[in-house]
């Protein structure tokens, strides 16, 4: 079973960190892992960063152009990873825009990915119906969950399409901002989980966009598995040693 199906099956609330590779510097990916996973954080989304990344805000965008002129590359990460399976156990997602993945080759990434021990990946420029029609057989051939995400504006057929083909977990966006825009969640917000968890889908949701803090992180998981925190983590190691990891995970919970 795919380690991110064993980790949705334990009786918690998940806390998932996202984070660029390569930030802040080159060589801080690996640690990074380590001491999140030793912080007790249930999951890792690993930031694949690219010139033009459309749904990330300011602080995503800043970390994402510092780790490339640091020198991250798709084939620097896979060398970075190639032994994080010796010292990590937690699910690993690659969370990146889909033309490095073609320009390395689909078929050759998702081999790549599940020689290292990447469990999933997101891909927020991949329409579902691409994925669907294209790249699915592969991804399956290899192990992969791909992950899609929803936004306030996802209608329901295509929710409902989204959970039909999904095999792991629905990210739900909080809102149609980018990345590290807001602070709290209003009533629009809240509407909309508890319009979605009344859905009752196949998938759990986990909530990203918008969780900074432990209340915030309360408040989403009061209507999904769990919640994923990118912008707040990069901001604290941005100031922080990235040995410090663990005071931010206690931050949340």
């Amino acid at each position: 079973m795919n380690r991110i199906n064993k980790k949705i099956q334990e009786n918690k609330k998940l806390l998932s960190i996202y984070f660029t590779a390569g930030y802040p510097s080159l060589n801080d990916t690996v640690t990074v892992i380590q001491n999140l996973e030793r912080s007790g954080v249930d999951m890792i989304e690993i930031g694949l960063p690219f010139s033009d990344p459309l749904a990330d805000g300011p602080t995503i965008q800043a970390s994402s152009t510092q780790a490339l002129k640091n020198g991250m590359t798709t084939e620097v990460l896979f060398n970075q990873l190639k032994d994080i399976r010796q010292s990590v156990s937690i699910p690993l997602i690659i969370m990146g825009y889909f033309n490095p993945m073609l320009q390395y080759g689909v078929e050759a990434f998702c081999k790549k990915c599940q020689e290292i021990g990447v469990d999933g990946l997101i891909i927020p420029d991949l329409p579902v119906d691409v994925y669907n029609e294209e790249y699915k057989e592969i991804f399956e051939k290899y192990g992969l969950i791909n992950v899609f995400l929803i936004t306030p504006q996802t209608s329901v057929e295509r929710i409902n399409f989204i959970d039909s083909i999904s095999n792991g977990f629905i990210y739900m966006v909080s809102s149609a901002s980018v990345t590290g825009s807001q602070s709290g969640f209003g009533k629009d917000q809240t509407h909309y989980f508890e319009r979605i968890s009344n859905m009752h889908l196949i998938n759990p949701q986990i909530i990203g966009f918008g969780i900074n803090n432990d209340e915030t992180f309360n408040q989403a998981t009061q209507y999904a598995k769990g919640a994923i925190i990118g912008s707040a983590f990069i901001k604290f190691i941005s100031n922080n040693s990235v040995n410090e990891i663990d005071k931010f995970v206690k931050s949340i919970r």
